[in-house]
């Protein structure tokens, strides 16, 4: 399958669009040739039929294929509204000294998933926040409407924040409040702001369920660097490590603090999970260094019990 992240970041600037189609016309050919075909993607145009639709709009040659009766989907049909929410407070810029950080990965994942929508004829919006909910569109489906979104996900990732915190929380009550019909909410973020922070914890499922009563579906695709932030895996040498949202140093030797910081990584991680599952919100655990069909997958799996 074709990876953006095999590609430097001067690239991904030429052409996101095209880059995302790469990954998914990969992502799909790998479907075709799996024994999976629990997905829909191959009648992305078309829709069941359904008693009373026009016979002449039958794709016959699809039901020599599958035995099933499929009707050709018409430009203004949508199946399903989606709107894609991410956080580019400064944490999202970790590691800065990797072929692709967490900001560039979310970026890219939602790149791949506009055009996954748009093939869909499901409509999309973009929103995406720091400290502030600075940017929100609306859902549309249009080929204007998507150049446009590409040049917002184009300006996210030139872009270069130091010491930016997050607001998760008031920047899903605000889409909450913006978003008039019921819609699939797409987060990628790195969560951290929550680690071990009831009170930062409490503030965001509190705007979740504010997008649940709204009867919004939310995924949560928390982004992360496993290989160091999970399991901590650092040379045994001395690192200056810097808090990126606050701009706090801490020298140390990573020997000395490891065991502390896999404890209450695990503790974050499994908090955040039991959170979830209460809330009933799908949460991914997205690893920077995995590729995209993590995201592309559970987003298909999510449209299907949407249906």
């Amino acid at each position: 399958m074709a990876s953006l992240n095999d590609l430097s970041y001067a690239d991904a600037l030429v052409n996101l669009e095209l880059l995302a189609r790469q990954v998914v016309e990969g992502f799909i050919t790998g479907l075709h040739k799996s024994p999976f075909h629990g997905f829909s993607v191959e009648f992305a145009e078309h829709r069941a039929y359904n008693p009373g639709d026009n016979i002449k709009n039958i794709d016959w040659k699809l039901y020599a294929k599958t035995d099933k009766l499929f009707v050709k989907r018409f430009e203004e049909e949508t199946n399903l509204r989606c709107q894609l929410v991410i956080d580019t407070s400064s944490s999202m810029y970790f590691p800065r000294d990797s072929t692709v950080n967490k900001l560039q990965f979310a970026v890219r994942s939602a790149a791949s998933l506009m055009y996954l929508l748009k093939r869909q004829r499901d409509a999309f919006g973009l929103s995406l926040f720091d400290e502030t909910l600075y940017t929100h569109t609306k859902a549309a489906s249009t080929t204007a409407h998507t150049k446009y979104m590409y040049g917002h996900l184009e300006t996210a990732l030139k872009a270069s924040k130091l010491n930016t915190q997050t607001n998760i929380e008031s920047a899903l009550h605000q889409v909450a409040e913006a978003i008039p019909k019921r819609s699939l909410i797409i987060l990628f973020s790195d969560m951290l702001n929550t680690a071990l922070d009831d009170e930062k914890t409490a503030a965001i499922f509190a705007a979740i369920q504010h997008l649940k009563f709204n009867k919004h579906e939310i995924v949560i695709f928390n982004i992360t660097d496993h290989a160091r932030e999970v399991n901590f895996e650092f040379e045994n040498r001395p690192y200056q490590f810097v808090d990126m949202e606050s701009g706090k140093i801490l020298k140390v030797q990573p020997h000395q603090v490891k065991e502390s910081y896999l404890n209450n990584m695990a503790t974050y991680r499994n908090k955040l999970q039991l959170k979830c599952a209460q809330y009933h919100i799908d949460l991914v655990d997205a690893d920077i260094a995995k590729g995209y069909e993590t995201v592309l997958q559970a987003y298909l799996i999510k449209r299907q019990k949407m249906l």
